[in-house]
């Protein structure tokens, strides 16, 4: 008697665990769509998206392309002390723009192409179903961890930097967005990371200040044709000049005239 319902009891539990398990949603992303909008801050944030189970969009921000490649320029010089750039490449589930839908909004849709390989303007979404141990918290782990060696090698600290010190600024940061009520997109989050540099110290910036021949004189100011320019005393060495000359003139006329008397 005991056994039967000892065997019961475990056919029970098992039915329970399979109905339970049926009604549970499925852990894997369902992500074919989303819509994102331009916000004032100038970023993009997601405002509809087909996977609503696993995805909340209030504050969900997603990549341009632009932001992309900026983001894949900063990570490049990792790669010297370790970085692997396919966690880059995982961390995030990339879209295309399938069409504009009005007020400042595009209908995005998922893609097989990667961030890395894909030759057209691509969005990214963080995969950040396991905020704690999924790819995208472990490319932020990975550039925190070779962006401290990188500054501990480029820089003569008194102490190496340590990654608890970096994280406790860069949270004090963030937390004062949050409580000003300011939502942290994913670039800011990112590249307060891969830019961040203490307080007191700066990395040489000699490559990217261009080259004196190659200088930007795009901010030379356009003057208007009737505009007068005030003359003063360093400019009339231009009508000094041109006196001279027109004495050094009259002299030799004076000169060839002379000759044609004689003659």
């Amino acid at each position: 008697m005991g056994v039967d319902k000892a065997l019961s009891r475990s056919l029970l539990n098992a039915l329970n665990k399979q109905l339970l398990f049926s009604y549970m949603p499925s852990p894997s992303p369902k992500l074919e769509w989303c819509v994102a909008r331009f916000g004032d801050d100038m970023n993009w944030w997601v405002s509809e998206i087909s996977d609503e189970i696993h995805w909340d969009v209030d504050g969900l921000s997603i990549l341009d392309p632009r932001q992309i490649g900026h983001i894949i320029e900063l990570c490049d010089p990792l790669r010297e002390y370790g970085f692997d750039p396919d966690i880059l490449e995982n961390a995030f589930y990339s879209f295309r723009i399938e069409k504009e839908v009005g007020d400042q909004r595009i209908r995005l849709v998922r893609t097989n192409e990667t961030i890395l390989d894909s030759e057209d303007p691509l969005f990214a979404l963080p995969d950040i179903m396991d905020e704690e141990r999924g790819p995208y918290a472990e490319f932020i782990d990975q550039i925190t961890r070779f962006r401290v060696k990188m500054l501990n090698d480029l820089i003569d600290f008194d102490q190496n930097l340590t990654i608890d010190e970096l994280e406790e600024e860069i949270r004090e940061r963030h937390n004062s967005d949050y409580f000003e009520g300011v939502s942290i997109h994913y670039f800011n989050e990112i590249t307060a990371i891969l830019e961040y540099v203490p307080d007191g110290y700066e990395l040489d910036s000699d490559d990217d200040a261009p080259a004196s021949d190659d200088e930007d004189i795009d901010d030379i100011p356009d003057f208007e044709e009737d505009e007068s320019i005030e003359e003063d005393e360093t400019m009339k060495w231009d009508e000094d000049e041109e006196e001279d000359d027109e004495d050094d003139d009259d002299g030799m006329l004076d000169e060839e005239e002379d000759d044609d008397d004689e003659d």
